[in-house]
């Protein structure tokens, strides 16, 4: 939606300034975001790809012994890549095998391991807090128990998995305060068993998860709609937290927060960057947790809390998903790599990539935000800051924007201060919210007021 080298060692050096028309700040661009957006590459993503529809069939039930077929295959090749991407970091990724065994399900009616890839490159200054971008590993044809045909899941979703594989890739470069993961996780469409399992793991191990990017289908640009695009993307995002308490819904009816809860301020700060960083390509803001009656990998977190979005594609193909290899009067049906354009997954990859980057070089959100103003002609808001990230804080920024506008409009940065009135600006006619500011210009995502919006501690 269009609006008007951080490497770890120099942040401020590369910054420029972007003003309003009234002189206040606007943002610092940042030229290690644009850095890390060139640096993607489509033809390791075309290979990365390539490789993944070699196994024939990624099926969550199929082969786990052969070198060259099935999911064993698969995860073992995906572990291998972050280990040799770890290597020319020096270390800089925790790789391992993430696994559980599942049985009893309709979909896994035996005993089955369900195995990830998890990669974590830990933050300098506050390692305990986490952005997480997933991809997913298995793939499918019509029968979703069909797990010996070939499903070469070129899209859906070896396209996800690439992007993850050159987002670590490229962001292993760099050192940040936060920590990033990079997740290919298992059993998605066996019942998003994979992330059902990092969750639980994240929560039982206290992750400050403030983000979960997940990616599944960002290579198709030609819809069955007949539309051919390479300039938009879909971020979907669910509104009011599954978690939400019958009190916390009931102060929600009185001040608001349908539409500003984590995610949803999540999806908007995808959608800034990819206007600032990423060229020829607008994001569409998709108020739903997915698609119509349809799941994915971010819904997990969401279930634990956690802010998560779904990025994708704007047209999809449905003769190319989840079918068998066939031709039936004329029409040509089948996951494959002709369906896949990797100048656009590496542009999606890309906004992962500075989106994610962009938050852990970034101070925490702040906390415990507050707003008062009901019959006044002032609107007063409060915060802290996050207690474990205390470090590279300029200040905070205030945001507000009329009530039916779905991106913020209005900002003041009001330094390092816990509370600020924004005088003769009336409560009742916006929404606000305040956003962290590193010493380098760069930003958290913006924090709604109250439980409806909080990103957490």
């Amino acid at each position: 939606m269009k609006h008007s080298l951080i490497s770890g060692l120099a942040f401020s050096a590369l910054a420029t300034f972007s003003t309003l028309s009234n002189g206040e700040q606007e943002y610092q661009d940042q030229a290690s975001l644009h850095a890390i957006a060139e640096a993607v590459s489509a033809q390791r993503i075309e290979q990365d790809i390539s490789t993944l529809v070699s196994f024939g069939t990624r099926h969550t039930l199929s082969e786990t012994k052969s070198d060259t077929r099935g999911i064993g295959a698969a995860r073992r090749w995906v572990k291998a890549e972050f280990d040799n991407i770890s290597a020319d970091c020096g270390g800089c990724l925790e790789v391992y095998f993430q696994s559980q065994t599942i049985s009893g399900e309709k979909r896994i009616p035996n005993p089955t391991e369900v195995v990830s890839v998890i990669a974590i490159q830990k933050g300098q200054a506050d390692p305990s807090r986490y952005v997480i971008m997933s991809g997913d590993i298995d793939s499918r044809v019509s029968d979703v128990m069909d797990f010996t045909s070939d499903a070469p899941g070129a899209n859906d979703n070896a396209s996800g998995l690439a992007g993850v594989l050159e987002a670590a890739r490229v962001l292993s470069k760099y050192k940040f305060n936060g920590s990033i993961v990079y997740a290919a996780l298992a059993g998605e469409e066996q019942g998003l068993f994979g992330g059902k399992i990092l969750a639980e793991h994240a929560h039982a191990e206290g992750w400050r998860v403030k983000a979960v990017l997940n990616n599944d289908m960002i290579g198709n640009i030609e819809g069955i709609n007949g539309i051919i695009d390479n300039s938009t993307a879909r971020i979907f995002s669910e509104g009011t937290r599954v978690t939400e308490t019958a009190d916390e819904a009931n102060t929600r009816r009185f001040t608001g927060g349908e539409v500003d809860s984590p995610s949803r301020n999540l999806a908007r700060y995808i959608d800034t960057i990819a206007d600032r960083y990423i060229p020829n390509l607008d994001t569409m803001l998709v108020y739903r947790l997915d698609r119509f009656g349809r799941g994915g990998h971010h819904r997990p977190f969401n279930d634990y809390n956690y802010p998560g979005v779904r990025i994708m594609e704007t047209n999809e193909n449905y003769h190319r998903q989840h079918q068998d290899l066939r031709t039936e009067n004329g029409i040509i049906y089948g996951d494959t790599l002709d369906g896949v354009n990797f100048a656009y997954a590496a542009k999606l990859t890309a906004l992962n990539a500075v989106s994610l980057a962009s938050m852990a070089w970034a101070p925490a959100p702040p906390t415990q935000v507050k707003i008062e103003g009901a019959v006044e002609p002032n609107t007063t808001l409060s915060w802290q800051p996050s207690a474990a990230d205390k470090t590279h804080v300029k200040g905070y920024k205030i945001y507000w924007r009329y009530t039916d506008q779905p991106q913020w409009q209005f900002s003041r940065f009001v330094g390092k201060v816990n509370n600020y009135t924004l005088e003769n600006i009336i409560i009742d006619n916006y929404f606000f919210g305040v956003a962290s500011v590193s010493d380098a210009g760069i930003e958290s995502p913006v924090v709604f007021p109250g439980v409806a919006g909080s990103f957490g501690e």
